[in-house]
């Protein structure tokens, strides 16, 4: 019997009550989900990793080339970890990013290293947006070994993260939330209206009476009181904060100071941001625009315009018309939210990608029913990764950007 056999089965057998220990409250709370919403799929794909046991297995048996580093601990006490490879930036630069804007030399931020790249990418900042792990997780595998977990070389992506000078990876942001999710990976429940439900449900939580809290809906209560929620979801830490709308001029999550402290000592030039949630009626990868410095959306452009081109030719758009699905004026601008906080705390590109979902289907451009298999999501979410390498290669990053 193989281990996503016996996951299944263990979760399976588990009551739809789980007893969760979070930070708001001195003893255990127990809640109750609906019956079935912990059912998982038949036949997981053994390079679908994306539990908290798994990840750190991972990291300890497999990171050989890569250094792992405990960058911070979770609201609820769980250890958050990154992986690096390449050289670090050479502590230097006599002033702030701010200050930096204000002299207009990058060097009196960064230091006379300042040219180098540096790519960031970060998972899991809603805890039960998997795809961003299990894509984090492949890449890894390719950045050790030269191939994904299901044996695919990509030579490409090999050659251009040999190129970059440093990468710095986080597979899970938020393990509190991830750890209050026991399931792996969800069936595939079709694309009914209501298809999207169980999902919506472990990610954004659900309500006293049963129904989902839902998204935007999630956001109206930061921090969540959990003691008046059906269930908290994924999105929050054991805080009850979404730490994708943390209070950035305030007392910051311990997730959001490890972002910003990461972030301040890497300089990086990109980060990107995994998540799951696109529209059904284009069921396809998306790359929101950044609420950032205006002058640096024109870069933005640039990186939009090269990911989706590769993306588009392996039909993982929403249609195969490469001038549409690659023109920037398409992609939405979110507002003030941590992708906001990176840019102006270091001066990062900050860009969130959402992923579709396995648990649910949606439509093309054209109304077909799309289903994306695991393979196709995985797919995607190296192909996101691999594109910004060699968008950052081609731009030469922040020291060229501004110039």
């Amino acid at each position: 019997m193989n281990n996503s056999r016996i996951f299944q089965i263990v979760y399976l057998v588990a009551l739809t009550t789980i007893t969760l220990s979070c930070s708001q409250r001195s003893s255990a709370q127990t809640y109750n989900i609906p019956k079935g919403y912990l059912t998982e799929a038949e036949n997981i794909p053994s390079f679908w990793i994306n539990t908290i046991p798994e990840i750190e297995d991972y990291l300890k048996n497999h990171i050989k080339k890569g250094q792992v580093s405990h960058v911070g601990t979770s609201a609820g006490g769980r250890a958050i970890h990154s992986i690096s490879y390449g050289r670090k930036r050479h502590k230097g630069g006599t002033t702030t990013f701010s200050g930096y804007l204000g002299t207009g030399d990058l060097q009196h931020y960064r230091g006379k290293d300042s040219e180098k790249l540096v790519y960031m990418a970060i998972a899991a900042v809603h805890g039960y947006e998997v795809e961003g792990i299990v894509g984090i997780i492949n890449l890894l595998s390719v950045l050790e070994t030269g191939k994904d977990l299901r044996g695919t070389s990509w030579p490409e992506l090999t050659r251009m993260a040999d190129s970059i000078d440093r990468i710095v990876l986080i597979p899970l942001v938020n393990p509190d939330g991830r750890s209050r999710v026991p399931v792996k990976m969800e069936p595939n429940r079709g694309g009914s209206p209501d298809a999207f439900t169980i999902h919506e449900y472990l990610n954004t939580g659900g309500k006293q009476n049963g129904t989902i809290i839902g998204w935007p809906d999630v956001k109206e209560f930061i921090p969540m009181d959990f003691t008046k929620v059906g269930f908290p979801g994924g999105y929050p830490n054991d805080a009850g904060v979404n730490i994708m709308h943390d209070n950035f001029f305030g007392t910051v999550q311990p997730e959001t100071r490890m972002l910003f402290d990461l972030s301040e000592s890497e300089k990086p030039d990109l980060i990107i941001n995994m998540h799951t949630g696109v529209p059904r009626n284009n069921y396809f990868m998306t790359i929101h625009r950044p609420f950032c410095e205006p002058q640096i959306q024109p870069v933005f452009d640039e990186l939009y315009r090269t990911i989706n081109t590769r993306l588009t030719s392996q039909k993982l758009r929403g249609s195969t018309n490469i001038a549409f699905e690659t023109e920037p004026s398409h992609a939405d601008m979110k507002g003030y939210n941590l992708s906001t906080a990176l840019n102006l705390h270091c001066g990062a590109l900050s860009v969130v990608i959402e992923s579709a979902c396995h648990g649910f289907s949606g439509t093309n451009l054209s109304g077909v029913p799309i289903t994306h298999s695991p393979q196709m999501l995985l797919d995607a979410q190296l192909i996101a990764h691999q594109e910004s390498l060699r968008f950052l290669l081609k731009t030469g990053g922040r020291a060229k950007w501004t110039k």
